[in-house]
């Protein structure tokens, strides 16, 4: 007896969803002109509600002569308690997400190469294309001029190098006997001198001669006196050697050549340009002859043997994203393994993202080229309360809703038949076989996972678990 009453409400609900059916279809009707005017619309509303009413009191004869026909599905639903699958949702806390972002490759290091100096390119070695090897000389400057400076400047510290010898060495024994000697002959002069003034003056007592030849005299006498110390005085300065001061300043004016001909070698230098590390020849700009100015680029030099990815990010997803982890790129469909060497320290100010640097070993793979597009594909932790359910389980509803059918209560004295509960939900992120959702749901439910588009709310139900 109570599995026929069980079939009974079964039967109203059916009927109760075709009615609300034709009530959609009058409505569908009139927008499109072929329906009933107002009064019409009203009478037959009317009409349909007597009926629901009449299908819930009457007997089944007695609706029967209402004139409604079913199909043979709902036919087959009258007479059963639908079977259907549940699953029992858990909550979860976060879910996760799997997100692609792109960027573009780029050798580790590409220089544009110049001298550092001006001139005129003297010689070229290597074409566009061609791979040299840290230091190689690449091109020449004209360094003629240079060189002839550097010859004048090794003349003259030559010339200050032997001066310097000499005053470290100090006088030679011959000149200083040569001063002694002058020394000597300047007192025999003086002392002659002495003794013609004593005759002078005994004359001049006398009055044999005048005060003016006595003058003369005296005059001789102490000019040979001056002479006689300024060679003592030179004899003095041989005997006791080169002053320090003097030896110091030739010592500094060595240095000072030096220096400037150091610096004639570094232009020298400069007239050579050299690769800074291993690379190939991208770009070569000029030809010999032309003349070039300071740091101008020449020849264009990409390194080989390391290239990097450089992608933007969101901050958020970059907290995720730790230094020296290994990470998947896909280049022109297929993917290569790199290593997350950086994190740049600021924000592009184009786009608001952190620019993940990762690096490839361009060796093992030599099909990489500069400027290709390659992709990273980040699993993002997003936190947020839901559930994970199939995407099977969704009915659709009006205004862009979702909802979801769960088991409701038991019926009272059956142990597996349910009444089914409608419960609206929320589509946070959608993957190819389940979305998440929050919403009126709640841990241990079970959800109808297939068949939904022959429910309706309080249906009664059969549950095959899965």
């Amino acid at each position: 007896m109570a599995q026929k009453e069980l079939l009974d409400r079964n039967k109203i609900a059916i009927k109760e969803k075709k009615l609300v059916d034709n009530l959609q279809s009058e409505k569908q009707e009139k927008k499109t002109g072929e329906g009933l005017n107002k009064f019409n619309l009203t009478w037959g509303l009317i009409n349909i509600f007597i009926s629901a009413f009449l299908l819930i009191v009457v007997t089944p004869g007695a609706r029967n002569l209402l004139g409604f026909s079913t199909n043979k599905e709902a036919e087959k639903l009258e007479n059963t308690i639908l079977p259907v699958q549940s699953v029992e949702i858990e909550k979860v806390d976060a879910y996760s997400v799997k997100r692609n972002y792109s960027g573009k490759i780029s050798a580790n290091r590409t220089s544009e190469l110049g001298f550092e100096r001006s001139g005129q390119i003297l010689k070229i070695f290597v074409e566009e294309g061609d791979k040299v090897v840290r230091g190689t000389p690449l091109a020449y400057l004209d360094t003629r001029s240079i060189k002839a400076q550097e010859r004048e400047l090794i003349a003259q510290r030559a010339q200050a190098k032997a001066r310097l010898r000499e005053l470290k060495a100090g006088p030679r024994s011959q000149t200083i006997e040569a001063s002694r000697a002058s020394v000597r002959d300047l007192e025999a002069q003086l002392n002659l001198a002495q003794r013609k003034e004593q005759r002078r003056q005994q004359l001049f007592s006398q009055g044999a001669i005048s005060n003016e030849q006595l003058d003369e005299v005296t005059f001789e006498k102490r000019r040979i006196r001056a002479r006689l110390e300024e060679a003592q005085s030179r004899l003095n300065e041989l005997l006791a050697g080169t002053r320090p001061e003097i030896i110091q300043g030739q010592q500094a004016r060595v240095e000072r050549l030096n220096a400037s001909l150091e610096n004639i070698r570094i232009e020298l230098e400069k007239s050579i340009l050299r690769s800074p590390f291993d690379g190939t020849i991208s770009l070569r700009r000029f030809d010999e002859g032309s003349a070039v100015s300071a740091s101008q680029p020449v020849l264009r030099l990409v390194e080989n043997r390391k290239i990097e990815a450089k992608i933007g990010v969101p901050v958020t997803t970059a907290s995720q994203i730790k230094i020296g982890s290994s990470q998947d790129l896909e280049i022109n469909g297929k993917n290569y393994p790199a290593v997350v060497t950086s994190l740049l320290p600021e924000l592009d100010s184009r786009n608001r993202t952190v620019t993940v640097v990762l690096t490839l070993d361009r060796n093992k793979f030599q099909n990489i080229w500069p400027g290709q597009v390659a992709k990273l594909e980040v699993t993002e932790n997003i936190a947020g309360t839901g559930y994970w359910v199939p995407t099977t389980a969704l009915v659709r509803g009006t205004r862009g809703l979702w909802s979801a059918y769960v088991l409701g209560d038991r019926e009272p004295g059956e142990k597996d038949i349910f009444k089914l509960t409608r419960k609206y939900v929320e589509v946070i992120h959608a993957e190819s076989d389940r979305v998440f959702v929050r919403g009126t749901l709640e841990p241990k439910d079970r959800i109808i996972i297939n068949g939904t588009h022959r429910l309706v709310p309080g249906q009664l139900v059969t549950s095959i678990k899965e």
